[in-house]
């Protein structure tokens, strides 16, 4: 099933897609490779959402227009959970699916040695592999266990009728959900038609029974528990994860984290456009594509004579003063080259303002983290 955008302009580009399993001992994955991992460069995997699998969850990002420059750099491994996939078998009856621990511990057995992540309860893989993982795309991330599945956890046996709505309330604000009927008619028929319902039952199970991360915000001289590589929190603006999304943020190291709020009433991957356009200069601030050509939401502001204070303008005053700003933050003035050069250790926290707005500083000394809408 392929969810429409007006937005998205499908790519046909001559990249090598092949699907296999990856077995596992906390089950069978379902690997849909595209592409062909270029050198050392990290491979982009994909996680997808609870009722979703691959196809209904990232489809319409990577084929966004957009999204063909950045498949020509690296190499994307989208990976679906155990019994997810389009024509899975039905587990057996006693079937102990894994828990969410366990799904994220088996993700490094993709088989690659570098990854950017992007998806859906996937701190648990940095956090136990961060030195696999150089870049963090969260959408909608909540590192509370309680949340949704706590409301409607009474109604787990009355399956067929309540837990496809109780997935429509996950993915979905009140407002959409009362508004925008065609769009959730499509979601709410693909759940009932396209998913295998007893897998989806079992994995829903163990979404409901994932644990607290208990990360907290680093400060100077301690050992805290936090993500340690680049992140991108996304969530759109009248999700309902907003507020989860926005106190994770909290418990972040400022200098490495990213707030973006997607200015969409949709679940933000119904707006392809903005969030490619946040992933290529996510990117680009670890030193990878130094030559991308500007998004195509760039190109239309610009042609429309509007004031672009997004993350191409921002980016490019960056660039001038990236020397300094790269010392301040690592004392390491070369960082500021890896643009020119493309060096991926040359990472820095995401440079990117939407209309930039500010988190409280943790203490003084420390850097403001951003938040960013567009």
């Amino acid at each position: 099933m392929v969810l429409e955008d007006p937005d998205v302009e499908m790519i046909v580009a001559e990249i090598e897609v092949s699907e296999h399993d990856v077995e596992t001992p906390n089950g069978r994955f379902h690997c849909t490779m595209k592409g062909v991992p270029k050198g050392d460069r990290p491979v982009i995997l994909t996680f997808h959402d609870v009722g979703l699998n691959y196809k209904t969850c990232w489809n319409t990002l990577f084929d966004h227009e957009d999204m063909a420059e950045i498949m020509q750099h690296f190499a994307v491994c989208h990976v679906d959970a155990p019994g997810q996939h389009e024509g899975a078998n039905t587990f057996s009856a006693g079937y102990e699916y894994p828990s969410m621990d366990q799904l994220a511990e088996s993700l490094p057995l993709m088989g690659y040695k570098k990854y950017f992540l992007i998806g859906f309860d996937l701190c648990i893989f940095q956090l136990d592999y961060p030195n696999m993982v150089e870049g963090l795309v969260l959408i909608n991330i909540n590192s509370c266990a309680e949340g949704w599945m706590d409301w409607a956890a009474h109604k787990i046996s009355g399956w067929t009728h309540a837990e496809p709505d109780m997935i429509i309330t996950h993915l979905f604000g009140k407002e959409e959900i009362h508004h925008n009927h065609d769009l959730i008619a499509t979601y709410r028929h693909h759940i009932m038609n396209d998913m295998n319902l007893f897998n989806l039952h079992l994995f829903v199970k163990s979404y409901e029974s994932r644990r607290d991360l208990e990360i907290e915000r680093p400060v100077p001289g301690s050992n805290a528990r936090t993500l340690k590589c680049p992140s991108l929190l996304v969530v759109g603006d009248s999700s309902p994860a907003v507020e989860a999304v926005v106190e994770c943020n909290t418990k972040l190291d400022p200098t490495k984290a990213t707030l973006l709020k997607v200015r969409a009433p949709l679940h933000s991957l119904c707006r392809p456009g903005k969030l490619t356009e946040a992933f290529k200069y996510f990117i680009q601030g670890m030193g990878y594509m130094p030559a991308a050509s500007m998004t195509r939401l760039v190109r239309s502001r610009t042609a429309s004579g509007s004031s672009v204070t997004s993350f191409d303008g921002n980016r490019s005053r960056s660039h001038t003063s990236e020397g300094n700003r790269s010392r301040s933050h690592t004392n390491e003035g070369s960082r500021s080259r890896s643009h020119t050069a493309e060096n991926p250790h040359g990472r820095s926290h995401t440079d990117s303002s939407m209309d930039t707005t500010a988190n409280n500083n943790v203490d003084q000394g420390v850097s403001k983290s951003a938040e960013v809408s567009c």
